[in-house]
């Protein structure tokens, strides 16, 4: 055999395409010639994570990139220790026979008797992978066709190293253009951020939020629909030392069960149907960020346990992958729920509420701080003006924030706003009247309940919120203070308004309490 022509045509072959797979191919239909195999596979050894990796392999059908991962059995680990003790070269003429040969064997998914023949790739002081050939039957490989293998060490280590480099980039690239539209999606949904409110009606809330920006516990943010959630946990991150990295947001109950993991913690390509390429999850987009797990409350049970182990441990394993991923993120997660009454019940874990319920903050509605609602009622105004491109900016008619101000707004800031906007439209932009038969009636009270007759049947809610009502009626509505309906009823104030929040008795500026 010509040497000096064998390594120049082979070597051509193995470097011809930056495609490894198709080099891969055309390389074994020439050294079928020279050496008796009927299959090649690059792998490499992951010292560190104590894996393996099976990058690409070809046969007589064609090459195929794979991309595999895998962990090594406990004696085959001992074998491959921390890497120095392990041969250059290795001859395995009966490789279902030994612990190295038997898992090569399974992770190619041959059975039956085999020969194996290895080689370890390196350039220079690096190692880049290792690759073997296989044959049907025993002792199929000789030294000279380990000999002939050998010539062929550096053009293999050039075309993997060139290989894996190219692949990098293609995911580089790949995750640069994901990101970029993401962020593109974002922008377009972009909110603002400006708070209404930070120095009346949500004061309080606000006092939190300075507490616990600067740290990286989780914060759970409970409130109605529509009182300002995402506007609270924008807050939290703006103020935070993680301002400049992603903030990242999900809503948990608009994503179905099926895709919730893959959406949370991404998948690799091939994990089910569809999966079509590598897909980054929430989480790891959020590192060195925050994350605002916003409806909380509808997240599955399963992914709750999952979700409660990257709260634990920070870290995760992608749909379909073995890879075990470490993130810094700030969880920030959010609930109109009540989610105590959902652990009682079991459709919330009892571990993950305690380990979200570390800083809660009550984020109160819209009719508990009806200061807001002039503030509110311009911000909009001048929001819409904007974006409906009104030729002259629109005025209040006297009277109009009254209006608003004695109305409950059960859909709170967000019903606000559509109520600004459809006034805007009616009025053509003009003078705003907010005339809407709604608007004109004051919140409803109930009147002081009368004392039961002995006869007469009642639920304990009911008792209690009869009873919290007369209170209301005696304290003309007062909560708080010497003479509010806590301290006669021997409550906390807080205690008392989260019982009226349940059991749904009105309170706050604008119900009237004679």
């Amino acid at each position: 055999m010509d040497e000096n022509k064998f390594f120049r045509e082979a070597t051509l072959r193995i470097c011809g395409s930056i495609e490894i797979e198709k080099a891969l191919f055309d390389c074994l239909d020439y050294l079928k010639n020279f050496i008796p195999a009927e299959s090649v596979y690059l792998h490499f050894i992951d010292l560190k994570e104590k894996t393996g990796v099976v990058y690409a392999m070809a046969n007589g059908d064609g090459g195929r990139q794979l991309n595999i991962r895998f962990d090594y059995p406990a004696p085959v680990w001992r074998l491959i220790g921390d890497g120095s003790d392990l041969p250059e070269e290795v001859l395995l003429d009966r490789a279902d026979k030994g612990a190295l040969g038997q898992h090569m064997l399974k992770i190619a998914g041959l059975s039956g008797i085999r020969s194996l023949m290895m080689m370890r790739l390196s350039l220079g002081s690096k190692e880049v992978g290792v690759i073997a050939f296989e044959a049907r039957g025993e002792s199929r490989f000789g030294r000279e066709h380990l000999h002939r293998l050998r010539l062929l060490q550096s053009p293999f280590a050039v075309a993997i190293s060139n290989s894996r480099r190219y692949i990098e980039l293609l995911e580089l690239k790949n995750l640069l253009a994901d990101d970029n539209k993401y962020l593109q999606q974002e922008l377009l949904s972009q909110k603002s951020d400006e708070i209404i409110g930070a120095d009346f009606g949500l004061k309080h809330v606000m006092q939190q939020v300075n507490k616990v920006a600067p740290l990286s516990s989780p914060v759970l943010l409970m409130g109605e629909t529509g009182v300002g959630k995402e506007v609270i946990a924008n807050a939290i991150h703006k103020y935070s030392s993680r301002r400049n990295e992603p903030f990242i947001k999900v809503n948990c109950g608009a994503i179905s069960e099926a895709l919730i993991d893959s959406e949370l913690f991404g998948h690799v390509r091939g994990a089910f149907t569809g999966a079509f390429e590598n897909k980054r999850g929430r989480f790891e987009r959020a590192h060195q960020g925050s994350i605002f797990l916003d409806e909380i409350g509808e997240l599955p049970k399963a992914a709750q346990l999952r979700l409660l182990r990257v709260l634990q441990e920070m870290e995760f394993e992608p749909v379909g992958s073995a890879k075990t991923i470490k993130v810094d993120a700030r969880v920030i997660a959010a609930t109109n729920r009540n989610l105590e009454d959902m652990v009682a019940e079991g459709s919330f874990r009892k571990d993950l509420y305690f380990r979200l319920k570390v800083f809660p903050i009550y984020i109160p509605p819209l009719r508990e701080r009806a200061c807001d609602i002039p503030a509110l009622t311009q911000y909009f105004m001048h929001k819409k003006y904007r974006e409906m491109g009104f030729a002259e900016y629109p005025s209040l008619a006297p009277g109009a924030v009254k209006r608003l101000e004695t109305y409950a707004w059960p859909g709170n800031v967000r019903e606000l706003e559509n109520a600004v906007e459809r006034a805007m439209i009616v009025s053509g932009g003009k003078t705003l009247h907010f005339d809407d038969s709604g608007f004109e009636k004051p919140r409803s009270v109930p009147e002081e309940a009368p004392h039961d007759a002995e006869d007469s049947p009642a639920m304990l809610d009911e008792v209690i919120s009869s009873h919290i009502i007369k209170m209301l009626h005696r304290t003309k509505g007062k909560i708080n203070g010497e003479d509010g309906a806590a301290r006669a009823m021997g409550v906390n104030p807080a205690t008392l308004r989260n019982k009226m929040r349940k059991l749904g008795v009105p309170f706050g500026r604008g119900v009237r309490y004679k």
